[in-house]
């Protein structure tokens, strides 16, 4: 620990640990949104999915999947095409390339979340889950307290 941590309090001590914790999760875990995350949601419904449904279940933009399905696509990671049922509707389907991509990353995510408290015991892991439990609950209870004066202050 350096110097600087020891003269931090223990709650910016935690806040900064947590956020190692997020960038790491997003780096080996994925984000809810990137194309990894995409390539696996398509391959969760059988390789196939429609756009306006893939974007729906990645609560993302419409601009931000279109962005990352163009990628996906000029990757040979997957097809677009107009659906026939509905001309309006794209279409995203697998290609080969893109289902094994996505069953090596769900792979991956498997491997990390065997690892990742594999330095807790089950005990141990329990406390921690009831703790981030708490704290969640806690946080939720700030930002609708935050939302509500936010709101009363606007009117």
């Amino acid at each position: 620990m350096c110097e600087e941590d020891k003269q931090q309090s223990p709650e910016l001590q935690i806040l900064r640990k947590l956020g190692y914790f997020g960038y790491y999760l997003h780096q080996h875990w994925g984000g809810r949104n990137g194309k990894q995350h995409i390539l696996v949601e398509l391959l969760a419904h059988d390789g196939r999915m429609t756009q306006r449904d893939l974007q729906e279940a990645s609560c993302i933009t419409s601009a931000s999947l279109s962005e990352v399905v163009t990628k996906l696509e000029a990757e040979g990671l997957l097809s677009r095409e107009r659906s026939e049922v509905d001309r309006r509707q794209l279409t995203l389907t697998l290609t080969d390339e893109g289902a094994l991509r996505a069953r090596a990353f769900v792979e991956s995510r498997l491997r990390f979340e065997k690892e990742a408290f594999g330095c807790l015991d089950a005990e141990e892991t329990g406390e921690l889950l009831a703790l981030l439990d708490r704290l969640s609950a806690h946080w939720e209870q700030i930002e609708a307290r935050e939302r509500e004066e936010a709101a009363c202050s606007r009117s």
